[in-house]
């Protein structure tokens, strides 16, 4: 195989009229700034196999690092996806790779291989990694036409942690599938960053390398086909070997504080709460003004409606920390919350039956009782959005005040589409320093509600998504909760109705994103 002793750097490639051209690339180093595979390994590891798989990938890492230096790039990735992917659902790893990996990618394109990559209009995608992982993203978020990727083994539903026959896509190997897939039509443009991607480049018109710049900044998302509005997964940052050494170490110690946390937010009288979780490491940060207490017990009726503490909604701990930033236990509406998280809860939860009629009436009577807090998008969302807002709540009272709801973790997301809900108090609990804001906006004025203002209901849940989203500096979207979980579960996220799992399950495509709006 004719091997060119050098290609000119990415800088020289033109990007203009190639949009008749086809442009085969790697991806680690090439489509993405990372040339190592271990982060995105690891993710999948943890999401399969929760910490357990994680050490044991860890474990193996250095063995595969010892083969791929001494022996040969091959081994070294063969021992990596046997010790992610041995024994894991293939069903789970394709979630993974659907609902979770995006996020992790689109954050680590390479502007100058995107600005090549995405002038051209067929895109192959030619890399080492397992196709089933890395499919996902590249077709829909970077257009890509074709994957040619490693093929791992399956036996009964479960991988084996094998590759095929084929083996791992390196090397001559990465050349004798071009060229089958290709025939005597060879592509315009190949991409690769390290000498095993010189035999396939060898076979393009033109070939291109990508140097290794650590500092060189990623692409920024609104730059791709779609941005990622909705993903799924615990891990907050992509992780490092140091990084998942210290998951795998804190996990235990971390758990144990969870719970701590957690007692004290559900024993102590709600006033003392706030103190405690300063006291145990959670940051609850307050502004703006809340509204003072009703003048009687919550459990009188009050002769006027109670305030209805319109929240956005980030975890399902927002009303906790609703409640423990006014300092008195405030009732909130939920939808699909374990009951794990109920039995727990400090505040009085009370599910909504997405029954209109019922869900009314039932509302109107805990604000006749005193305050209430609802989160209308129905669903948390973890990036700088905000998901539509179900105009029901603006029916039933003119008592309305906007809560901006902020969280930042460091370890874990304490959401899941996938997974327990069970676990979401517990994992946003086990952040080392969790953080949560409380904004207080002012009073929604009279003329803009629905009773007193004569304004439609969908009129003032759309006024009020914008007063948040301007607050929080983040977009308003058409986005609902259905949205999310066809995109992250493959259903509707409706677990009360038999008759949802009927529905048909459809995916987002590109022109789905058109749904982010203006506020």
């Amino acid at each position: 195989m004719a091997v060119h002793p050098c290609f000119p750097t990415i800088e020289n490639c033109s990007s203009v009229d190639r949009h008749n051209q086809t442009v085969v690339a790697d991806m680690d180093g090439t489509l993405l700034r990372g040339r190592s595979s271990f982060p995105y390994f690891a993710i999948v590891s943890f999401e399969t196999g929760g910490p357990l798989r994680l050490f044991f990938y860890l474990l193996c890492s250095p063995l595969a690092g010892i083969l791929y230096y001494f022996v040969s790039e091959s081994a070294g990735i063969q021992v990596l996806i046997f010790a992610a992917f041995a024994g894991a659902k293939l069903s789970n790893i394709e979630s993974v790779a659907r609902a979770v990996l995006p996020k992790f990618y689109s954050d680590d394109v390479h502007p100058e291989s995107w600005r090549v990559f995405s002038a051209c209009g067929r895109r192959v995608v030619l890399t080492a990694n397992p196709r089933i992982m890395v499919e996902p993203f590249l077709k829909e978020f970077l257009g890509v036409n074709k994957v040619l990727g490693t093929e791992i083994g399956v036996y009964k539903g479960r991988a084996t942690g094998f590759v095929n026959k084929s083996g791992v896509l390196v090397g001559n190997n990465k050349a004798n599938v071009l060229k089958k897939t290709f025939g005597d039509e060879l592509p315009q443009i190949g991409l690769g960053d390290r000498h095993t991607d010189f035999p396939f480049m060898s076979l393009c018109k033109e070939g291109y390398v990508i140097p290794a710049k650590p500092t060189v900044k990623a692409v920024s998302s609104d730059k791709l086909l779609k941005p990622v509005i909705f993903h799924d997964g615990r891990l907050v940052q992509k992780p490092s070997p140091f990084d998942a050494l210290l998951i795998v170490l804190w996990f235990p110690v971390g758990f144990i504080l969870a719970c701590l946390r957690m007692a004290a937010g559900s024993l102590l009288p709600m006033s003392l709460v706030y103190y405690a979780f300063w006291a145990l490491g959670v940051r609850v940060y307050v502004k703006g003004s809340p509204p003072p207490p009703p003048e009687k017990s919550s459990g009188e009726k009050t002769g006027r409606s109670g305030v209805l503490f319109v929240c956005s909604h980030r975890t399902l701990l927002d009303p906790i920390f609703l409640s423990t930033a006014l300092g008195r236990a405030i009732p909130a509406v939920t939808y699909s919350v374990s009951r794990l998280s109920e039995i727990i809860s400090p505040i009085k939860t009370v599910r909504l039956s997405r029954d209109r009629v019922a869900d009314a009436a039932m509302i109107k009577k805990l604000l006749e009782q005193g305050d209430l807090a609802i989160c209308p998008e129905g669903t948390t969302c973890r990036e700088p959005f905000l998901l539509r807002f179900s105009a029901l709540f603006a029916e039933l009272t003119d008592q309305l005040v906007p809560v901006a709801m902020v969280n930042r973790m460091s370890m874990f997301h304490g959401t899941t589409a996938r997974g327990w809900k069970g676990m979401d108090p517990f994992y946003f609990f086990m952040n080392p320093r969790p953080v949560y804001e409380v904004t207080f906006l002012p009073r929604l004025p009279k003329e803009m509600t629905c009773g007193f203002g004569g304004k439609q209901s969908h009129e003032v849940a759309n006024y009020i998504q914008g007063v948040l989203s301007s607050c929080l500096s983040y977009q308003c979207t058409s986005f609902t909760r259905k949205d999310k979980y066809r995109a992250l579960a493959g259903n509707d996220g409706i677990v009360a109705s038999s008759e949802s799992v009927k529905e048909k399950n459809t995916q987002f495509n590109h022109k789905d994103n058109t749904k982010v709006m203006g506020c």
